[in-house]
């Protein structure tokens, strides 16, 4: 098998802020429903409220009430808008689903919202803090029960903008490697891939060249319907192109996610070509090599 060429360039990465919060609930099953619903509508910073996804599975020996769980990492450029989206999706998904509790994951966050107190209010007077597994809680009345949530998150500096762009002979070899890559980037804990399945289809441009209302448009140098008509940037041979992006609490595990999704993505047939996407250095600070 012929071993596709890996560019010697760099994904282009920039600081953000971030949340990072256990679900907890009754089964595994709803615990994954709650995060599921959490990090909805949170794919892309050009048109969502958020970048968000699910980070990690939590079996109850780890959870604080050793029930099943599962970790989220929600980001938001702005601090203040991120309190924002916190609160909304905590009150509108997880407060909402069924035996669900929350808790903070950031131990010595930058910032700290007592969204625990603020998300209260929703039991009309009727809400309590305690004190329970070692933590300031406040015990909500539902119809369901008590709903738990911890008193305060943290909000921490974190790095969004990993990426890779997978080139490939056939749009099925393509997305075999996507999967790969999105896979070995999910093991990793602390990084998560907030498109549909981790996988971008749509890989866009800023602005446009056509349409100034447009923030962003498709990315024609790397669409093969359109090999013919613009100044493409794929090989002849390529006619399945993906993205992944990713987002993670450090700079470190950008790196380790990068390196473990391109070798994932060297085991399928037909990948030609992996590269990425940067703006000469005008848009973040942190530069994903690909060769390492």
């Amino acid at each position: 098998m012929n071993l596709p060429t890996i560019e010697d360039t760099y994904a282009e990465a920039f600081k953000t802020k971030a949340a990072h919060i256990l679900i907890t609930a009754a089964t595994k099953r709803y615990a994954l429903i709650a995060a599921t619903e959490a990090t909805g509508f949170a794919t892309s910073f050009i048109g969502c409220p958020a970048e968000a996804g699910i980070d990690e599975y939590f079996p109850p020996e780890k959870t604080p009430d050793n029930r099943p769980g599962f970790s989220v990492i929600i980001c938001q450029n702005k601090t203040d808008n991120l309190k924002e989206q916190l609160l909304e999706r905590m009150g509108q998904c997880i407060l909402t689903a069924p035996t669900t509790a929350v808790f903070n994951l950031v131990e010595d966050g930058g910032d700290v919202d007592n969204l625990g107190f603020k998300l209260a209010f929703f039991a009309d007077g009727y809400q309590e803090k305690i004190e329970k597994y070692d933590r300031q809680m406040y015990k909500i009345p539902v119809m369901s029960g008590d709903f738990l949530i911890e008193e305060n998150f943290g909000i921490t500096d974190a790095v969004a903008g990993g990426n890779l762009f997978i080139m490939a002979k056939t749009q099925s070899s393509a997305l075999i490697a996507a999967e790969n890559a999105v896979n070995a980037i999910r093991s990793v804990p602390g990084v998560i891939t907030p498109f549909p399945g981790g996988i971008v289809a749509s890989g866009s441009k800023v602005g446009s060249k056509k349409y100034k209302f447009m923030h962003a448009t498709t990315n024609e140098k790397y669409c093969p319907t359109l090999k013919d008509k613009v100044e493409t940037q794929l090989p002849d041979d390529v006619n399945g192109v993906y993205e992944i992006v990713f987002d993670g609490l450090n700079e470190e595990v950008i790196n380790e996610a990068t390196q473990k999704a391109i070798d994932a993505i060297k085991t399928v047939p037909d990948v030609v070509k992996v590269s990425a996407g940067n703006y000469g250095g005008n848009l973040g600070k942190y530069k994903i090599n690909l060769i390492g």
